[in-house]
């Protein structure tokens, strides 16, 4: 796979999020290698890679978990064409979802608790002066995601699928630009898994960005208009959807023989 012949950078004024060769080392390996990619605002975006891709090394950058080394070519990351985010204002930029932030937090945190905790950036509440205007919108978060009658109950009493809904509201009290999952659908049955997808694509219609980053072709909404392929720290291809998700892309990136098909928008790898 060829990076650079096939790079689908889109052309935008200011993108959401723009990457210029950073370079990531962690435990002497590097993690992300010399990355540049730029994802414009309310663009639908798939990072699709196996295990040890580098993708959630690559969000961690996005929350400054990780820091780029610096090169003498340059380094840039920026959000909105700005370097430096204050986590309060970043907030409103992007609604991160994690399987790290679900273990964060402790069993007896109440559904309403966890979406609170979205406008402190917290784990949990301590002593924070909640608002009505807060109430007000945790509940109707949670209505729109169909969770409104799960607030008072603990995360522990809770199913992984009700638990995840909970953490995508508690990024979405603070209306953000886009909405960034980490590998939001492992450990779903498939009622869970299929609630979780309509989900996706009610927040996608409603004007908030998704991007999912993923090893499952499954995971890609229909909304989703662009594909980024990341294997080695690296950005191997990225293109429009259907251009990407083939065979021959898929059956190197996994390095197994595979079948794709297309049903109703979504994608499926079958034949390895």
């Amino acid at each position: 796979m060829n990076s650079e012949q096939n790079s689908h950078q889109p052309r935008y004024r200011m993108p959401l999020l723009e990457f210029r060769n950073v370079t990531v080392v962690r435990g002497g390996r590097r993690v992300l290698d010399n990355l540049s990619v730029a994802i414009g605002e309310g663009e639908n975006v798939a990072i699709l890679g196996p295990n040890g891709a580098g993708k959630s090394s690559f969000i961690k950058t996005i929350t400054r978990e990780c820091y780029p080394v610096m090169q003498a070519s340059g380094v840039i990351f920026r959000i909105r064409g700005q370097d430096a985010w204050h986590v309060f204002d970043l907030r409103s930029m992007l609604g991160i979802v994690s399987s790290d932030l679900q273990q964060a937090f402790t069993g007896d945190t109440t559904g309403r608790d966890v979406i609170l905790s979205g406008f402190f950036s917290s784990i949990g509440l301590f002593y924070h002066d909640i608002t009505a205007a807060m109430e007000q919108k945790t509940l109707d978060v949670a209505r729109l995601l169909g969770i409104e009658h799960l607030q008072e109950r603990p995360l522990a009493a809770m199913s992984t699928g009700e638990a995840r809904r909970h953490l995508i509201g508690r990024a979405l009290v603070n209306d953000p630009r886009a909405l960034i999952l980490d590998e939001p659908t492992g450990s779903l049955d498939l009622h869970a898994l299929h609630t979780f997808r309509t989900t996706l694509r009610g927040i996608a219609r409603s004007g908030t960005a998704v991007i999912m980053v993923t090893q499952n072709l499954h995971d890609i909404i229909p909304e989703t208009s662009r594909v980024i392929l990341m294997k080695d720290g690296r950005f191997v291809l990225d293109g429009p959807k259907e251009e990407i998700l083939t065979d021959d892309a898929i059956g190197r990136l996994f390095e197994v023989p595979v079948h794709v098909r297309e049903e109703g928008g979504w994608y499926y790898a079958t034949g390895y």
